[in-house]
């Protein structure tokens, strides 16, 4: 088949044109420069060049992919994003709003001074904050404004992207080195050589001193990240009860970092040299906490040895699995790796409302009736006494009920949880149906806009990734007080730029910036939907 023969069928069969646009653009998206890679974002660019050379796709491809991301996008952040506002996240919180507001000023700046249209300008706001849904709120809101430019949003945005991507990656891999910042050793202060790496060891009590100590309410208890867990019974190691005491020669198996297991082990004895078994599985559960009647606790308020007799070994939250201690706070949907006898795991599953069905199955009634009302609501209008009626729209109605159903879990019979692996499949697949269609609606603008504007439009996209970085650094550690582990994971949040996550936990074991990160994030991204909508009617 001739290139030209292939030309014709493809403008004659749109479905073929939406998959190879995403088959190429993920493909694309895997190219890594140096470490950095579009990701998903590079449909929008194979996208691009297909409308440049008249290419279309099906009708309607592009909203179900909006109200599909937006809805996964909340229901997501829905059960962490009031938290982050309300508990310990609050200075992060702050950070992430900071960092929004400072690039909407600058976009809303430049817009006015070089005259650059309202949609080219939001798109390159959501371009240079990296925040595709802040691209979906823009461009239905340009829709929904009827003065034309919806299209050109795509283009702001794919023009401004990479170096949004590119210039947080290098702030957070350039400031460090030029403040000859040690990473580990900001985090690990006891042995900087020690690392932040989990490991199981066994040990062996020979301290006198705590002979006949409860172990559960020993000095080891308030080390940062050290959880014992199991006891050395004849052959097997069994799980620890409440009661159970220190005594001489006895073996303890102990789960945590390195850098606190090496002063765990020297303050209760040695390294044991038995050999470590597996655990049994029957006496170690994979729960997920469904109650609210933990969230917001920490773990020490919820004592689940004194109270249920097991111990929680580890918590993944968000992807991120790390050793608990007693200050750290429970959020709905953590996943407790926990480890006691049958009868005492199956009373603690009770209590954090653990459900084996919520881990793994989706329900699809709960997921069409929170779509259906999230439509209705960003249908209605809203407005004061003597203003303009406005509309959430399809990004925002959808994204305010996966919000609230997210936030409660619960509502009658309809659920706010989507398992983590079928969440991120629908909100993958929303996403690049919304870039490939919003890519080859734009891309037959794209030549005469970088004509008519020029590389200010470039030289916009540098100032607005810069500026939030620039001034955010010096607040995050003078004025919230945030060591720079903290604030370099709430800047990554608050530019929602995994990639440059990805380049400080290169550098360092600890988990200190992704804990900040997930702080940060939802709230940048909530409140980039909310202003790229405003972007719109300040700028116009």
């Amino acid at each position: 088949m001739s290139l030209e023969a292939l030309h014709n069928l493809l403008l004659s069969q749109p479905l073929i044109v939406l998959f190879a646009l995403i088959a190429t653009g993920l493909l694309l998206g895997q190219v890594k420069v140096k470490g950095i890679s579009l990701g998903s974002s590079g449909v929008l660019f194979t996208a691009l060049l297909a409308g440049h050379l008249g290419y279309s796709l099906p009708a309607g491809v592009g909203t179900l992919g909006l109200v599909l991301f937006v809805y996964c996008v909340g229901i997501g952040a829905g059960d962490r994003f009031f938290a982050s506002l309300a508990r310990e996240g609050t200075s992060l919180a702050k950070l992430a709003v900071l960092i929004v507001a400072l690039g909407a000023a600058m976009t809303w700046i430049g817009a006015k001074l070089l005259g650059i249209p309202t949609g080219l300008a939001t798109g390159i706001f959501a371009g240079s904050l990296t925040s595709t849904p802040a691209l979906a709120a823009a461009t239905e809101g340009m829709t929904l404004a009827a003065t034309g430019g919806a299209d050109s949003v795509s283009i702001g945005y794919g023009i401004a992207y990479p170096f949004g991507v590119i210039g947080v990656v290098l702030f957070v891999q350039v400031l460090p080195r030029v403040l000859k910042l040690d990473l580990d050793a900001i985090d690990v202060k006891t042995d900087p050589k020690c690392g932040n790496r989990v490991e199981n060891v066994l040990v062996e009590v020979t301290n006198p001193n705590l002979y006949g100590q409860r172990i559960s309410e020993s000095g080891v208890t308030n080390f940062n990240a050290i959880q014992i867990c199991r006891i050395y019974s004849g052959s097997s190691l069994v799980p620890l009860k409440y009661d159970d005491t220190f005594a001489e020669g006895q073996i303890l198996l102990l789960v945590g970092r390195r850098c606190e297991m090496n002063i765990a082990i020297d303050l209760i004895g040695k390294r044991s040299d038995a050999k470590l078994h597996e655990d049994v599985e029957n006496e170690r559960r994979n729960l997920i906490v469904t109650s609210t009647a933990f969230a917001g606790q920490t773990l020490g308020d919820m004592a689940p040895l004194r109270n249920y007799g097991v111990v929680v070994t580890s918590i993944t939250r968000l992807g991120l699995t790390f050793v608990p201690n007693a200050q750290t706070v429970i959020e709905r949907h953590d996943h407790f790796t926990c480890v006691g006898r049958s009868d005492d795991l199956k009373k603690f599953a009770a209590a954090v409302g653990h459900r084996s069905s919520v881990i793994d199955t989706t329900c699809l009634l709960s997921l069409s009736v929170g779509l259906t009302f999230g439509i209705i609501l960003g249908m209605l209008p809203f407005g004061l006494p003597g203003g303009t009626p406005i509309t959430l729209g399809l990004a925002g109605g959808p994204l305010f009920v996966a919000l609230i159903l997210g936030h409660f879990g619960k509502i009658g019979p309809i659920v706010g949880f989507i398992p983590r692996h079928t969440r991120m499949l629908l909100q993958e697949l929303g996403l690049v149906f919304f870039l490939a269609n919003a890519g080859v609606r734009g891309g037959g603008a794209l030549v005469s806009t970088l004509q008519e504007h020029g590389f200010m439009l470039f030289g916009l996209g540098i100032c607005v990734s810069i500026l939030p970085l620039v001034v955010a650094w010096p607040i995050a550690t003078k004025h919230f007080k945030m060591n720079p582990l903290q604030a370099l994971g709430g800047i990554c949040g608050g530019m929602t730029s995994t990639p440059a996550l990805g380049a400080i936990t290169a550098k360092t074991d600890s988990q200190t910036p992704v804990i900040s990160y997930v702080s940060a994030y939802p709230v940048a991204l909530i409140f980039m939907i909310i202003i790229s909508k405003l972007l719109i009617r300040l700028i116009g």
